[in-house]
């Protein structure tokens, strides 16, 4: 036997766990999930932010053995409310960002964010001046960019590198720039872009560390688990439907299809946490592995909000604002996943032999 062999069939060995949505909350993070559950507003996200801080101390850092279960915790807030989940996951993975590259962390009452999307229309860039580094420009999809403290936002340090930079939000050369936010899924979250003017910043790693380092895939994953865990009350709504409707092949059969595609996207994502915390892997097997399993979560979800259209019925999505509102944060949120362009990506280390079956 291999010894990459043989050490997965440990690990599968030493594993008896699973991903969860209803995993038991730390105190904290438990109050940030039942206030977001209590409240639909705006408002309800400034309560959120105001929780968040310190909750990054109650949910494991990746890849140090415990791994499954952050992942069981952001799938269980997802399941209570997916607008906490998606205020909660960039602020621990920021939380864990910063851990990988050995840099402290300034401020214990710090909301964080982590902006990172790139635009075809601009650039931000990043400036060495005698005492440090300066952003200058503007940086697109900074969810909440306006109401977090502090983010870690990646910019062009040359024409084809860039860096990762720690900076404050509220000083007044960071600003929101113009824009429409109609969203009608994760509606309070606005995600516009920032507007920096010689904003101060502090490198965090070296140039292009940011997306080369295991962490960019290990949070990619743990997004995916997010969106398991969003999708679970939906699944169960479809199953209490089916169950009252008495026996029916066709509907038996379309609730079996939707338990294997979440339960291959379940394994997978537990498959993904072990070899995380195994850390054993190459960077292209990190990328394919990150891939596949955020392809086939966007996939189950797609199905679940497929079953919730067609089981559910029109009356569900307009009348029943639980179903509404889960249904279209879901699809927002999903739509990170970049359904042609990942795929490819896997194809290519696939070809090249880089990753193997």
């Amino acid at each position: 036997m291999s010894k990459n062999l043989e050490r997965e069939v440990q690990l599968d060995a030493v594993s008896g766990r699973r991903l969860s949505s209803v995993v038991e909350l730390p105190d904290q993070i438990g109050r940030f999930a039942t206030v977001a559950a209590a409240s639909g507003s705006e408002a309800g996200v400034g309560v959120l932010l105001a929780l968040l801080p310190g909750a990054e101390d109650e949910v494991p850092l990746p890849g140090e053995g415990d791994t499954l279960l952050r992942f069981s915790i952001m799938a269980s807030v997802a399941s209570i409310d997916v607008t906490a989940a998606r205020v909660l996951e960039p602020h621990l993975d920021a939380i864990a960002i910063l851990a990988e590259a050995g840099v402290p962390r300034t401020g214990a009452n710090t909301t964080w964010g982590v902006f990172a999307a790139e635009s075809a229309t601009g650039r931000l860039r990043a400036d060495p001046v005698d005492d440090g580094w300066r952003l200058s420009g503007v940086k697109p999809w900074c969810s909440l960019g306006e109401r977090l403290d502090a983010a870690l936002v990646t910019a062009h340090t040359g024409e084809s590198t860039r860096r990762l930079f720690a900076v404050s939000l509220q000083s007044g050369d960071v600003r929101s720039e113009h824009h429409s936010w109609v969203a009608r899924g994760l509606s309070d979250v606005d995600s516009g872009p920032l507007q920096f003017s010689n904003t101060e910043a502090q490198p965090v790693g070296s140039d292009d560390w940011y997306l080369a380092r295991p962490g960019f895939e290990w949070g990619g994953i743990g997004v995916a688990a997010t969106w398991w865990g969003g999708a679970v009350p939906l699944c169960d709504a479809i199953v209490t439907s089916v169950r009252s409707k008495g026996p029916n092949p066709l509907l038996e059969n379309r609730v079996g299809a939707l338990w294997q595609c979440m339960h291959a996207a379940r394994v997978m994502i537990e498959r993904a946490a072990m070899l995380i915390d195994d850390g054993a892997r190459s960077r292209d097997e990190w990328a394919a592995i990150a891939h596949a399993v955020r392809g086939a979560t966007a996939a189950a979800v797609d199905e679940v909000l497929d079953a919730v259209r067609d089981i559910l019925g029109p009356a569900a999505i307009c009348t029943d604002e639980t179903i509404a509102s889960r249904s279209a944060d879901l699809e927002i949120y999903t739509a990170q996943y970049h359904r042609l362009r990942d795929p490819a990506s896997i194809g290519r280390r696939v070809l090249a032999d880089k990753v193997s079956w």
